[in-house]
């Protein structure tokens, strides 16, 4: 049987990925934060040793978009620094790495959807930290290593974008929503069973893990005030030139899957079908606080925009 560790367990996506191989009846170990400080080379080392997986799946990670621009050391330590630690520590092992990463290696300023040998080109502090974690895990494990990149999460740990929206709508709040930002918006669900099967499969290099279609943040907010039984003409549209944020958000984000599709791994499905699909894991949620990044409230009404995967 497959020896799984996964860090950053605490978080969203790396409890969905934690309780998939729970369920499926694997081994694995789930670290969050309080159990090893993955910046901590000597540390990481020591758990590699202590536990003695085949498979890391890397969760943990620097994930707020505007703080890092005044932090960018901080934020390299946990995105690229740490990530290169692992993938030591990973060959010294005989290990193979999944390392989560986002659409915001790219510019977002395409017109059709980034493959994944589209060449980056991130524009945020965030983007160039997660494209370090990459390129360590890429130069350092050939053959035993594995991007996934991801973007616009949600999922029944939350809080996220949907759960923000659940809340509003369930207390008949307004919320204006950005509508010139294109993505895909994705549950954790499909990326941790899709992320397992790459590796069941033998898969390395890049592969991108998102649901198929997409929309604009305005776009999923409707479909959750329609789902939540809410008036939709409660969410209103703006531009992102009116939420000016310290970091900038990609106006398209949309990500193709071929490398997904290779070892014989269906790409996620739509997204609204997606979203109905995980309906009963996230409802429970609605009511948790979004953090303060996620909207800016003016009086009854919210503004949110982005949602930065691990």
């Amino acid at each position: 049987m497959t020896r799984w560790l996964v860090t950053g367990a605490g978080g969203m996506l790396g409890r969905e990925v934690t309780g998939c191989l729970r369920r499926a009846g694997a081994a694995v170990i789930g670290l969050g934060r309080p159990d090893l400080d993955i910046t901590d080379a000597p540390a990481v080392r020591a758990a590699l040793r202590r536990h003695r997986p085949e498979v890391i799946v890397n969760c943990a990670a620097w994930t707020a978009v505007d703080a890092a621009e005044t932090a960018p050391d901080r934020a390299m330590a946990v995105n690229g620094d740490a990530v290169r630690h692992l993938a030591l520590a990973c060959a010294a092992g005989g290990a193979r790495l999944v390392q989560v990463s986002t659409d915001y290696v790219f510019a977002g300023d395409a017109d059709r959807p980034y493959d994944e040998d589209s060449v980056p080109a991130p524009r945020t502090v965030y983007g160039r930290t997660k494209l370090a974690g990459e390129r360590a895990v890429l130069g350092l494990l050939p053959e035993a290593g594995l991007v996934v990149r991801t973007a616009w999460l949600y999922g029944g740990a939350g809080p996220s974008f949907v759960h923000t929206m659940m809340r509003l709508a369930r207390a008949g709040a307004g919320a204006e929503v950005v509508t010139d930002q294109r993505g895909q918006p994705t549950w954790t669900g499909d990326v941790a069973d899709a992320m397992i099967a790459l590796v069941q499969a033998g898969a390395a290099g890049i592969c991108h893990l998102t649901s198929s279609g997409s929309a604009t943040w305005y776009d999923l907010a409707v479909e959750v005030f329609s789902l939540a039984g809410a008036d939709p003409g409660l969410v209103s549209p703006v531009r992102t030139e009116s939420r000016p944020r310290p970091a900038a958000r990609p106006a398209y984000s949309v990500l193709g899957h071929a490398a997904t599709s290779r070892p014989g791994v269906p790409p996620i499905g739509e997204w609204r079908a997606a979203l109905r699909r995980a309906w009963p894991w996230l409802s429970p949620l609605a009511t948790t606080v979004p953090p303060a990044s996620t909207v800016a409230p003016a009086s009854r009404t919210a503004a949110a925009s982005d949602n930065a995967p691990s």
